[in-house]
């Protein structure tokens, strides 16, 4: 039976890029959203929907179905007051910041200079397939 959307899913799960895991359950407790509402990706969801309670599979979620493509245009040089507020700024560093429409998103830092920081809009995983390793816990 097809999972139905609003309905709340456990599920046990690990994920990797290239080999190196990125995220998973913790603590050994399954991780429980709503399916449907956007609270996993899409990509995730879609290869779930018609698993069973107990089933475990492998899937890969290629990136245009997980965060997308890596967008170079996303980079973007800013002035460096605009990091006034952000205490010891470093290449590397991840801090939110707003999109264009005024969303909080997260950024990378990727370069800084005396009068400018260049930095990443992009996920940190676009660009990225994800392998998953789940298994439904519990449909409530």
């Amino acid at each position: 039976m097809p999972i139905e959307i609003n309905q709340t899913v456990k599920i046990m799960f690990e994920v990797r890029v290239d080999g190196e895991l990125v995220d998973g359950s913790r603590s050994n407790k399954p991780f429980e959203f709503s399916f449907g509402v956007g609270q996993v990706i899409a990509g995730l969801e879609k290869r779930i929907i018609n698993m069973n309670v107990g089933e475990a599979a492998s899937i890969r979620v290629p990136a245009a179905e997980a965060y997308g493509e890596y967008d170079p245009s996303a980079i973007q040089v800013l002035p460096i007051e605009e990091f006034a507020n952000i205490e010891n700024l470093k290449v590397g560093m991840q801090i939110q910041g707003e999109d264009d429409d005024g969303e909080l998103t997260q950024i990378i830092v990727k370069e800084i200079n005396e009068t400018q920081v260049t930095v990443d809009f992009n996920h940190p995983l676009a660009g990225k397939d994800l392998d998953y390793k789940v298994k439904i816990d519990s449909l409530l």
